[in-house]
């Protein structure tokens, strides 16, 4: 079995986001080599699915790839406040998009980048959500929209959803109820 093992880190930056840790790691076959890895909050995204079959996307500019696309509502669980991830996704629906969700499911957990990062990126969503009114967080994106399911696939391959967790999470709906009748 090739395991890659972790002998030891210690930490070279941290801020509240993150911290970068440099690793002693040694290879199956006995050789070390440093590894520098980033030590991440979890994340909570949120969405919703309603009778038409429509998600509840944000469509918002990202600076550091200097890209625009389609995503989901999604923030950092506030663990030291002992919020739930659960709790974290309704809120941050609501933040950054005005809507309550209803009742979550929980979707999928995702490793966004698991050779860099110990990220984990959990994703909710509900059948139903209530306009609560304009959203508080309005400068996490551009607008925000009901976007037909069936879209999803050609939105995807057409580089108009870009985020790997989103894309995981609009496929994975789009299975679940875009299914072929008969």
């Amino acid at each position: 079995m090739s395991v890659w093992k972790n002998l030891g880190e210690h930490e070279v930056y941290s801020n509240p986001w993150l911290r970068i840790n440099l690793a002693d790691v040694e290879l199956p076959d006995g050789r070390h080599l440093d590894h520098y890895l980033m030590r991440l909050r979890p994340v909570a995204l949120c969405t919703a699915v309603n009778e038409a079959d429509e998600v509840l996307l944000l469509w918002r500019h990202r600076f550091i790839t200097d890209t625009w696309g389609w995503e989901l509502a999604a923030g950092v669980v506030e663990v030291e406040r002992g919020e739930s991830l659960e709790e974290a996704a309704a809120r941050e629906m609501l933040e950054e998009t005005g809507w309550r969700p209803g009742p979550l499911k929980h979707l999928l957990t995702v490793e966004p980048s698991n050779g860099l990062s110990d990220a984990l990126h959990h994703v909710y969503w509900s059948e139903s959500a209530e306009y609560v009114g304009h959203p508080e967080d309005d400068f996490e994106s551009e607008r925000r929209e009901w976007v037909p399911l069936a879209d999803v696939p050609d939105l995807v391959a057409g580089g108009h959803v870009r985020s790997a967790n989103a894309v995981a999470a609009l496929l994975m709906l789009h299975q679940l109820r875009c299914r072929p009748v008969g």
